[in-house]
This record gives structure tokens, C-alpha cells and sequence, in this order.
């Protein structure tokens, strides 16, 4: 690939990152308070400078966009899926603004942490200033609606440029095949299945260190689940994983910045973690409560020096999606970057007929059944990949080494090794220095440096199609609940 091509490969992929340069500040009506010497006028200049250093810093936090117009507000996909609803009802919209409020003051503490310079303002500040500004734009209803949006992790113009309509087919080929193999790694015997070190067995801990944060409103229908018992259904649902370990790289732990020119993102093996996430779902209108635990691994180790799939950092990513009685209804699986999307249905759910299309759908190489009393769920994960490779009920206990399981959000703000923080994830939501070679090959697709792992609200799952794992509506698209 000559430099001019890979420039404007370049180009693109920064614009599927949603990193392109698109200024906030520059849409009524923060703009109109810029020009103004009232109160309002200074907060939105005190956001415009606090905005200016956090990039210059490059401690961006991508998780959820700044609302353009309203950058003091970020949206993601489950919230932005809540507009009709909150135009609807002036006291539902309250609420919605205040959930993007919420967004973006997660963000900022994460990123005045990473930034570490005495100068910039409190937090206190910048909450008293965000709500001076919600005040000030009360009557901008409609504008907001428009404006809280997230866009898709898919770049028209690498798929443009990768001539997609052509280049998805072999891809498409690749994708069956992989569901071929994997149906038949399924369909094997778990006393048959091969292990090519020894299984290394991981539970959870009984008790939470550190709760996730988590969206509670009447107004949409949104769960109200006390703390104590969001504990308790995180710990309850929390997987044991069974690991194939021939080498540290299949043990799990903590992300950590480890010392070098530059530092680097790493896996602390000696400090098993699960990092868990609250979210939440849509099936048939109704919201579904959603456990998220995340598994690192220190990488992906080559097969051989062709490897494009190889590289550091590797990991798990497990979702279990509720029901109205808190019961499990579906689990679903991706890797940290997006890839390897299955779903293991319980009997308490359907699946919807597809249409069909090329497009990547619901995949299933097993049903699932929710554990009984004094059983948990069981994941067999094999060596090297990191693969599933069973989902099954096992009784729980046993001789196990024990994961933590820790506030997902923590690694947004990780300590260095020479003093100050900063997050595990670039600008760009992606991993630094946890690149695939892949990337050179898959970009038609429209992914940004396919195969990177990536933070939370920038997984594209589909190489072919367009497909988000943070999507509300994603579970309503194929699955509906059995009465």
C-alpha cells in the first residue's frame, strides 16, 4: 500500500472512531452562550477551556459523545433510545436530560483524574455550571432531541474505499465457516473436548468490591433494584470460568499501566477480576436489566509467525440479560474487540425469524439453561483464543482461585507507574499498543483497526452489516419473550 493510500486509510479510520474534528461548541445553543457575559455565558466558556485542555492532554474519554450544542451532556445508545419517549412527556424529558447529565459527569470525573493538573476546576464546579446550563437551555427541547445521537463505530468511507459490496463476500464465507467450526466445538463432548495444558478454574468472590453505577427512573420503565440487591444479583450471576492455561497469557487479571517507553496497558495475573457493568435492554417495549463482566487476559499468543489474529491483551466479555423476575433470560458473549458474538438463549425467550441476508445475525451454538439453587453458570474458555467453548450449569463451590469483581469504570482512571492516571483506552475508545495485524486486511468492513480491544460503547460485533453490542434494541430484534 503506497503512502497516499495509506493516508487516506488512515483518514478513515480516524472518522469511524468518531474522532474526526467536529466542534461541540460550535451549535446553538452553547454557541449563542459563549457570546453572552451572564452567568450562563461563563459556564459555557469555563466547559470550552476545561474541553480545550482535556484534549490537548489527550485524555478524551470516548465511552459516550459530548451532545453537540450541549457539551455539557453526553449521550450513548441506551439513552438516545429513549428520545420519543422523553419528548412525549416534558417530565420524562427532565429525567432524559438528566441521564445525559449523569453520562457526562462519569466522564469528566475520569478525565479530570487522567488530566492531573492543578489548575483546571473542581468537579463541584463544573456540576454547579452543567446545571446553570440545563436551566438556561430548558426551552431547546426539540434541538436536544435532534442532537443526542451516537454514531455508529462503521465508516461509509473505508467501506467505500474497500469496494464492500465485493469484498463482504469472501468475508461472508469466513464467517460461516467459523460458525461451521464452532457449532461442531459445541457439539462436542465436554469429556472429549481438548486441553492442552490444564484447566485452570476461577469463581467469584462473595462479596462486591466495588459497585457499578446504575440508571434507576420510573419514567422509563427502568428497573428500580435496590443496592443490596443489585449485589446480590451481580454476584448470583457472576460466571465460573474454566480455563484451558498453558501459559500466563490464559490466566486472567487486573489491567494495570506497566513502566516502559512508552507505559503500557497490561494484565496483572496475580490479581484475578472480573470488571462489571450495568446496562439494559429492550424486548417487546419493556426494559431488561443487564449484568456485564468482563475478563482480561494478558494476550492473544501467535500460532505461528502469520498470526494476523495474535497480539497483546485478549479477553471475555459475558452479558447476562434479565427478565421481569430478575430470573436470566439470554446470555450473550463478545471479545474486548467486538469480535465472536454468540448468544446462548434460556427456554424463556424465542427467537425471532430473520430475514434472509448476508448481513451477520443471531448466532447460537447453544441453548442455555439458567442455573438451579446451589448451581452457577460454567464457562469452558479455551487456550490461546480465549474461545468459548461450552456454556453449561455447574454446581457451584469447589477448589477455585477467587476473581474480584470490581466496578467496570475503574479502568477508566488506572494509576501510572510514575505517578498520576490515566485510562486503559485512547481517545478513540481503543487499547493502545493492543493492535492486530488483522487491521490491514479487515478495513474494508468499515472498522477501525479491527481486532483492537475497545471500551465499552464502541463494539461493532458485524463485519458484515452493522451491528452495536451497547444496541437497546438488539435483543427485541431477535428475541421475544415465551408467555
Amino acid at each position: 500500500m503506497n503512502r497516499a493510500a495509506r493516508a487516506l486509510l488512515a483518514a478513515a479510520a480516524l472518522a469511524a472512531t468518531g474522532c474526526a474534528t467536529v466542534d461541540p461548541y460550535a451549535r446553538a445553543p452553547i454557541a449563542q452562550h459563549l457570546e453572552r457575559s451572564d452567568a450562563a455565558g461563563d459556564c459555557a466558556r469555563l466547559f470550552r477551556e476545561v474541553d480545550a485542555r482535556i484534549d490537548a492532554l489527550g485524555v478524551r474519554d470516548a465511552m459516550a459523545p459530548r451532545v453537540s450544542g450541549f457539551p455539557y451532556l453526553r449521550v450513548d445508545r441506551a439513552t438516545a433510545a429513549l428520545r420519543d419517549e422523553a419528548l412525549a412527556a416534558r417530565a420524562s424529558f427532565g429525567v432524559w436530560s438528566e441521564l445525559m447529565a449523569r453520562l457526562d459527569r462519569q466522564a469528566r470525573t475520569a478525565e479530570l483524574a487522567n488530566a492531573g493538573a492543578a489548575d483546571l476546576p473542581p468537579a463541584a464546579a463544573l456540576d454547579a455550571c452543567r446545571y446553570q446550563l440545563a436551566v438556561a437551555d430548558n426551552g431547546q427541547i426539540a434541538r436536544l432531541a435532534e442532537a443526542a445521537r451516537v454514531p455508529d463505530d462503521y465508516s461509509l468511507l473505508m467501506r467505500a474505499l474497500g469496494l464492500y459490496p465485493l469484498t463482504r463476500l469472501p468475508f461472508v464465507a469466513g464467517i460461516r465457516a467459523w460458525h461451521d467450526r464452532t457449532r461442531a466445538v459445541f457439539a462436542t463432548p465436554l469429556e472429549a473436548l481438548p486441553v492442552a495444558g490444564r484447566l485452570v478454574r476461577y469463581a467469584p468472590a462473595a462479596r462486591i468490591e466495588s459497585m457499578p453505577a446504575v440508571a434507576q427512573s420510573t419514567a422509563f420503565g427502568l428497573p428500580l433494584v435496590s443496592a443490596a440487591r443489585l449485589a446480590e444479583l451481580v454476584q448470583r450471576n457472576a460466571p465460573v470460568l474454566e480455563v484451558d492455561a498453558v501459559t500466563d497469557d490464559d490466566r486472567i487479571g487486573a489491567l494495570v499501566w506497566r513502566a516502559g517507553e512508552p507505559p503500557r496497558v497490561a494484565v496483572d495475573v496475580g490479581r484475578p477480576v472480573a470488571y462489571v457493568r450495568i446496562a439494559h435492554t429492550r424486548i417487546a417495549g419493556r426494559v431488561h436489566l443487564q449484568l456485564v463482566y468482563t475478563f482480561w487476559f494478558p494476550a492473544r499468543p501467535p500460532e505461528s509467525a502469520f498470526d494476523i489474529l495474535a497480539g497483546d491483551l485478549d479477553g471475555l466479555i459475558w452479558r447476562v440479560t434479565l427478565g421481569d423476575d430478575l430470573e436470566p433470560l439470554v446470555y450473550d458473549s463478545i471479545h474486548p474487540c467486538g469480535c465472536y458474538h454468540m448468544f446462548f438463549p434460556t427456554a424463556r425467550v424465542r427467537a425471532r425469524p430473520q430475514p434472509e441476508t448476508l448481513d451477520e445475525g443471531l448466532f447460537a451454538p447453544q441453548t442455555a439453561a439458567a442455573p438451579a439453587a446451589g448451581e452457577r453458570v460454567a464457562l469452558r474458555v479455551a487456550n490461546r483464543t480465549h474461545y468459548l467453548q461450552r456454556v453449561r450449569a455447574a454446581v457451584d463451590g469447589g477448589e477455585a482461585s477467587i476473581y474480584a469483581l470490581r466496578d467496570d469504570d475503574e479502568v477508566r482512571s488506572l494509576p501510572l507507574p510514575d505517578g498520576g492516571r490515566r485510562s486503559a483506552f485512547g481517545p478513540d475508545g481503543l487499547v493502545p499498543g493492543s493492535e492486530r495485524p488483522e487491521r490491514f486486511i479487515f478495513w474494508p468492513m468499515g472498522i477501525a483497526s479491527a481486532g483492537q480491544m475497545r471500551q465499552w460503547g464502541r463494539h461493532a460485533t458485524a463485519f458484515v452489516g452493522r451491528r452495536h453490542f451497547d444496541d437497546p434494541l438488539l435483543f427485541d430484534k431477535y428475541f421475544e419473550v415465551v408467555k
